[in-house]
């Protein structure tokens, strides 16, 4: 399964972006999400994706597009710059697009309304991802979840399906087992969130924890379980075909070693 780990990158500026990657190209890690979010986004992502496209084009790609982090001015606006990308990235066929609403959905402008868009465009042959949390029911008290995935579905225009990070094994194979259900004949490739537990980590969750993210207090106040845990989630990722994201920082050789040690009997 290491050789099939995509490894999520966050970065200042480009200076921080060319060490990393640097990095990942000296440990032999290809796959790379981009994310759309904090500093990343605007004029720093786009200039991520021309600097990656001229200098590192080695890389296995997949860029985050917020709708709300790229919204400008209007949804007329923030359409046809997403159109825009969306054309660039056809002829440039070194990367692929997770395309998400964003924290805050803007009003008329997310990815439903924006996939209903698309469909009507001519000459546009462009597969996307989405992201889905199994989580947001049980634990956020959101219910539309489901619905808005069948929606996106039937676009026509989804080859992939992006799992929010939980604590919660069972809540994740029956919401699985509804995924699979609700693509029909749609063969969707699967990827799943994955934090690699530490004390720093779990002092910050605890500080701050992550929007929309369920982690049990049981594995906040136990390093052990939490270790047994993410070993568990893993077995249960490689059982269902899911390829894992990684989403802690992994950008020393220290850390990328306790990344590699979740996957040992993996080998």
């Amino acid at each position: 399964m290491n050789n099939n780990l995509r490894f999520e990158l966050t970065f200042k500026n480009i200076s921080q972006l060319e060490n990393k990657l640097n990095f990942c190209k000296s440990n032999k890690i290809k796959y790379i999400n981009i994310p759309c979010k904090g500093s990343i986004k605007k004029e720093l992502f786009d200039s991520t994706i021309k600097y990656i496209s001229k200098n590192f084009q080695e890389f296995n790609l997949t860029y985050h597009y917020s709708l709300y982090h790229q919204y400008s001015k209007n949804k007329e606006k923030s359409y046809q710059d997403f159109l825009n990308f969306l054309k660039n990235s056809y002829s440039n066929r070194n990367y692929e697009i997770l395309l998400v609403s964003g924290s805050n959905k803007k009003k008329d402008f997310d990815v439903i309304n924006v996939l209903g868009n698309i469909k009507k465009e001519n000459n546009l042959k462009v597969k996307l991802g989405i992201a889905y949390n199994p989580y947001l029911k049980k634990y956020f008290n959101v219910f539309s979840e489901r619905e808005r995935f069948a929606m996106k579905i039937t676009s026509g225009l989804i080859n992939s399906a992006w799992l929010q990070y939980g604590t919660d094994i069972k809540v994740l194979q029956n919401e699985l087992t509804y995924l699979k259900e609700a693509a029909k004949s749609t063969k969707l490739n699967l990827f799943g969130s994955l934090l690699i537990p530490s004390k720093q980590f779990i002092a910050r969750f605890k500080f701050r924890p992550w929007k929309g993210v369920h982690i049990s207090e049981k594995y906040l106040y136990s390093l052990e379980d939490y270790y047994d845990f993410t070993r568990e989630l893993i077995c249960f990722y490689k059982k269902n075909n899911i390829t894992p994201l990684i989403e802690t920082d992994f950008s020393s050789s220290e850390k990328l070693h306790s990344v590699y040690s979740f996957f040992e009997h993996e080998i």
